[in-house]
């Protein structure tokens, strides 16, 4: 299967490239990188099954062009452009060259969906400017047609494990954080599995931070 992330150079696009390039289970993927500047992932140039694409997820012609043979697409960054720019180049461009599965990135509270009312209020006021845009970018892609999952991430930290729950629109977040490598891996499942959460709204999170009245770093 041929994979294309972009904004492949961010920390959660990493940890699941990586994973792909090392584990015996994602032997069969072929990557195609898509980053504002490909030397920031030099180290994969000579890898048979990477390619590296330079450019701008603003540049909608880019955008085709690296849309070329895909089969799944992940949108590693969040959109929170008020013109949501970036989705719907991605849109067009998976409509022109007939692809169809995109997973893509997003937040908590798009939906009001945090799990306490504390961190409900402290995440509303937070993310205020941005709620707006990237639940519209959530909202394209469910018209688009095309087969989609937006994940809403919940607040992101470091923390050396895997722990997390998958919640789906309507239904409260199990917790208000969770680590990186948490939605990698919710991200690796639905990559192993492309059928996996198709057209749903999901939130992934560490029930462990449910009574959190914040974020937990």
């Amino acid at each position: 299967m041929k994979v294309l992330i972009l904004g492949a150079n961010g920390q959660i696009a990493k940890f699941v490239e990586n994973r792909i390039l090392t584990e015996d289970q994602f032997k069969d993927i072929e990557l195609t990188l898509f980053l504002r500047d490909r030397s920031r992932l030099q180290q994969l140039a000579d890898n048979p099954r990477v390619t590296l694409v330079e450019g701008n997820l603003t540049d909608e012609k880019a955008v085709q062009q690296a849309m070329v043979g895909q089969q799944l697409v992940l949108i590693a960054t969040v959109d929170t452009d008020s013109e949501n720019t970036i989705t719907t180049n991605v849109i067009q461009a998976m409509k022109a060259q007939h692809v169809d599965r995109v997973l893509a990135a997003s937040s908590i509270g798009i939906y009001a969906e945090e799990p306490n009312p504390q961190f409900h209020a402290w995440n509303q006021s937070t993310l205020s400017g941005a709620l707006a845009p990237m639940r519209q970018a959530s909202e394209l892609l469910q018209q688009s047609g095309l087969t989609y999952t937006t994940m809403q991430f919940a607040w992101l930290n470091n923390h050396d494990a895997i722990n997390y729950t998958i919640t789906e629109k309507g239904e409260k977040f199990a917790g208000g954080s969770g680590s990186r490598k948490s939605m990698a891996d919710a991200i690796l499942k639905m990559i192993a599995d492309p059928t996996l959460y198709a057209n749903k709204v999901i939130g992934i999170s560490d029930p462990e931070t449910k009574d959190a009245p914040s974020v937990v770093n």
